[in-house]
């Protein structure tokens, strides 16, 4: 093997970035944190920093995320890499290249900021510009949001996915606010309830109800093994 030419392959810097999705009083929100400091002081960005040599890449994403919001393996219901970010002027500080990672999770409490992040929050994605694809974020995090978002909406079609956003147990209703609160769209409840229910391996009944509900009590069910739904629950057909 001939030796690594160094000059031919300059150094750069690997980093994580996370979109952290949440359904908080029945809307779509993200974990955006404020800069305290250079580059883009001051402004809003995803979690996220750079890799240690001696972590892999999901080890470097739980622990930024737990520096930067305070929340934990144990909170995050779903972590999946989305896509890589190579620009070669999406840092100004050197050449980096991001892997981003998509988290979802039920309703959490307010994230607690840290390392060198000001202040860390819940916001509705519909009070972002274009979901963010309009240069609100800090670096590249407008497009590594657009994507992160549209991966979920997208999966939540095909896959299970949604029941990541649930506590361990839950009601057909507390489901379809997740797909309307990440599709942006309502679904006809009685709709929904059918191709929920008689989807092969998406709820499995606990046996009990929820308490606390007038009238007929709603059936609890807890997320099914089966990752792939066949047929799919389409965004338009709801």
């Amino acid at each position: 093997m001939q030796p690594v030419d160094a000059p031919r392959h300059p150094p750069f810097a690997v980093t994580v970035d996370l979109v952290v999705l949440t359904v908080r009083g029945g809307r779509l929100h993200v974990v955006l944190v404020e800069r305290g400091e250079a580059p883009h002081e001051g402004r809003l960005a995803l979690p996220g920093g750079f890799v240690r040599v001696d972590e892999d890449l999901a080890e470097a994403a739980y622990r930024e995320l737990a520096e930067e919001t305070g929340l934990g393996p144990d909170d995050v219901g779903h972590l999946e890499q989305l896509r890589s970010y190579g620009r070669p002027d999406r840092d100004p500080r050197m050449r980096t290249v991001s892997i981003a990672h998509l988290c979802l999770a039920p309703d959490l409490p307010a994230p607690v900021a840290g390392s060198d992040a000001r202040a860390a929050r819940w916001v509705a994605v519909a009070d972002l510009p274009g979901d963010g694809s309009a240069g609100s974020l800090a670096f590249d995090h407008d497009r590594i949001l657009a994507d992160g978002l549209e991966r979920a909406r997208a999966k939540l079609e095909y896959t299970s996915l949604a029941t990541a956003f649930c506590p361990a147990e839950f009601t057909v209703a507390d489901l379809r606010e997740v797909y309307e609160a990440v599709w942006g769209s309502a679904l006809d409840p009685r709709n929904f309830h059918r191709k929920a229910t008689r989807t092969p391996g998406l709820l499995v009944p606990t046996g009990r109800y929820a308490a606390g509900e007038a009238g007929r009590p709603a059936q609890l069910y807890r997320a099914g093994p089966q990752v792939r739904l066949d047929p799919p629950l389409t965004r338009g057909s709801g």
